[in-house]
């Protein structure tokens, strides 16, 4: 059934009486002149009535869930049980119903999420969802490029299929058909090639909708990504770069003017706090979108944004003065953002004192979608048929558990896998990594290392003596980080090992170790000073001393090139970074590759 027969039925279905159970509708904007000036008396003509309808940071949750931070939103009364995709179906639907020219969107980070019914289907059952709801087009997020450019363009867009159909991509979807990429375009306006400077993706959309004398008016859509993207953890992308917000968006507001487009709409993954309530702003919103509404060029009519997971309904002045709403619809498909705008046919512009914007919250008590409640159940039994899949063997247990050097047989495995993965990646043999350094013990924020890989079977019915599952080796190691090869110093690496122990404020020492790869061999001290254990003499690589002077390829996380887990050794100071694979497939790639797996031998690190 194609998406506009689809939706017909859907309004048919739903009466124009049904509504929402709980919205929060803003005050509309101040009576001013719209962004480009009001010229004159209107004419007579009735304004072109637009609904625009968004979600954001949906992150893949396409099932309902049942806790405070993904199933409920905080209201007016207390909290509203909310989410999931059949019920967002539902209420897109009822809230377009009447409504000539509604436009649907999505503000960034649709996929690139945790749920497993779709992270194990390489984000395809969002993109599937998507296509059902009708949306027309999405700006790119920060997740969006947690592979890659290509990935985002050529299979999540394109559809085009890598590895193993149905194992690797392009699964069967819950209609019986194979994964054929979105329906609708990806866009940003300032994320660029390195090499060229150009927008990988179309910078904006251009939608039309219609007068009731039959004219065309157009509505352009600037899509921008938040700027801390290519060197984020997960997003690190090396060969990109991000342009400034404010500057990109004027330009692209000027293009569109030049070709006859008046009434423009900012949509941006990135965002501002102002309170937090889904229906209201507090007096003193703060982040980058704040600083933004106040500089942008004042020919943007309405600005919706994401990446915060938060909520509100501003209005912030433009540098002109007049008041233009900046929205946000929190995140998992909680709400839905609605922007009703009216359009003077004879400017083609936006009367911003009619313009009202509404935070929907997507109430479960809708009867959920059928067709997209089918959808949901068939991810969920495919995620337990994907979960139980055997990946490798394994000889004995692969733990987190330390010994007194600081070392682990998970991690020295991790540390080998990491290493392998730049040698295979790499582009040139010289860029390769000449050793890996993983995390086991994060000083601060998140550990890599999740689970242990035991040789005894877990609870799955699928599971064997020495047998890993997909799903085991999915929870044992990574959250969605690549591996990054980068040049550094050897006194940066001795740095790093000096800086496993920390003085903590009360006195004590806290061991935060590394695990590192095979061919690495060091000794320390555990008696000697903080700052002073390890004496580079006693540090080598492939048999080798470390040289302080020497330049090094390490391979690590991106989390920990940036420092999210409190190391500081290499934060901001490496060059000529590769990006590798990302963590899950390392771990998976590398059992499989070397299967049946021994436990590494505990023999890299030793206490003089």
């Amino acid at each position: 059934m194609g998406i506009s027969t689809r939706r017909a039925l859907a309004v048919a279905a739903t009466s124009l009486a049904a509504t929402v159970a709980v919205a929060a509708t803003s005050a509309p904007t101040q009576a001013a002149p719209s962004s480009s000036g009001d010229r004159g008396p209107r004419q007579a003509s009735a304004p072109v009535e637009v609904q625009l309808l968004s979600i954001t940071d949906f992150h893949g949750y396409i099932r309902p869930h049942d806790d405070t931070s993904n199933g409920t939103v905080p209201g007016p009364d207390g909290p509203i049980v909310v989410g999931g995709a059949p019920y967002i179906a539902t209420h897109f639907d009822r809230l377009s119903a009447g409504h000539k020219n509604s436009i649907r969107f999505a503000v960034g980070d649709s996929f690139s999420g945790w749920p497993t019914e779709v992270a194990y289907h390489a984000d395809e059952p969002t993109v599937e969802f998507l296509n059902y709801l009708g949306i027309e087009f999405t700006t790119v997020g920060n997740h969006e490029l947690d592979i890659s450019p290509s990935f985002l363009i050529d299979h999540m867009w394109k559809g085009r299929c890598f590895g193993t159909v149905d194992v690797d991509s392009c699964f069967t979807d819950s209609s019986g058909r194979r994964f054929r990429g979105s329906n609708y375009p990806y866009a940003t306006a300032n994320i660029v090639d390195k090499k060229n400077g150009k927008p990988i993706v179309p910078p904006y959309v251009i939608k039309h909708v219609v007068a009731d004398n039959g004219r065309r008016i157009p509505i352009g859509f600037i899509n921008l990504t938040t700027d801390t993207t290519v060197e984020g953890s997960t997003s690190f992308q090396p060969t990109l770069e991000d342009l400034p917000l404010v500057e990109t968006a004027n330009k692209y507001a000027k293009i569109l003017q030049r070709r006859g487009v008046e009434t423009i709409i900012v949509t941006a993954h990135e965002g501002l706090t102002a309170g937090g309530q889904f229906w209201t702003c507090n007096d003193s919103p703060s982040g980058p979108m704040a600083d933004f509404a106040r500089q942008a060029d004042p020919a943007i009519d309405a600005i919706i944004t994401g990446h915060w997971h938060t909520q509100f309904i501003c209005h912030l002045p433009d540098p002109a003065g007049n008041l233009r709403p900046v929205v946000e619809a929190g995140y998992h498909g909680k709400l839905i953002n609605e922007v009703l705008l009216s359009i003077d046919p004879r400017t083609k512009d936006v009367i911003r004192s009619e313009t009202k914007v509404t935070n929907h919250p997507v109430t479960r008590d809708v009867p959920p979608d059928p067709v997209v409640q089918a959808m949901v159940d068939y991810w969920l039994d495919r995620r337990d048929e994907t979960g139980a899949r055997p990946v490798a063997e394994i000889t004995g247990d692969l733990t987190r558990d330390l010994d007194a050097t600081g070392q682990s047989t998970l991690g020295n495995l991790v540390a080998d896998a990491l290493y392998e993965d730049s040698q295979r990646t790499a582009p040139r043999r010289e860029q390769a990594a000449d050793l890996a350094l993983v995390v086991l013990r994060a000083h601060s924020g998140s550990n890599s290392l999740r689970g242990d890989l035991r040789y005894a079977p877990g609870t799955n019915p699928a599971d064997a003596p020495g047998r890993v599952l997909f799903e085991e080796a999915w929870a044992a190691f990574g959250y969605a980080n690549p591996v990054v090869t980068v040049t550094v110093t050897g006194q940066q690496i001795h740095d790093a090992l000096e800086d496993q122990w920390r003085t903590e404020p009360d006195g004590t020492v806290r061991f935060a170790p590394f695990g590192v790869s095979s061919n690495v061999r060091y000794a320390f001290d555990a008696d000697g000073p903080v700052g002073d254990r390890v004496d580079p003499a006693d540090v080598t690589i492939d048999g080798e001393p470390l040289d302080l002077t020497k330049e090094y390829r390490l391979a690590t996380l991106a989390y920990t090139l940036i420092g999210g887990d409190g190391t500081t050794a290499f934060q901001d100071s490496y060059a000529d970074p590769v990006r590798g694979t990302r963590d899950y497939e390392v771990l998976r790639g590398y059992l499989t590759r070397h299967s049946p797996v021994e436990p590494p031998a505990l023999d890299r690190v030793t206490v003089k």
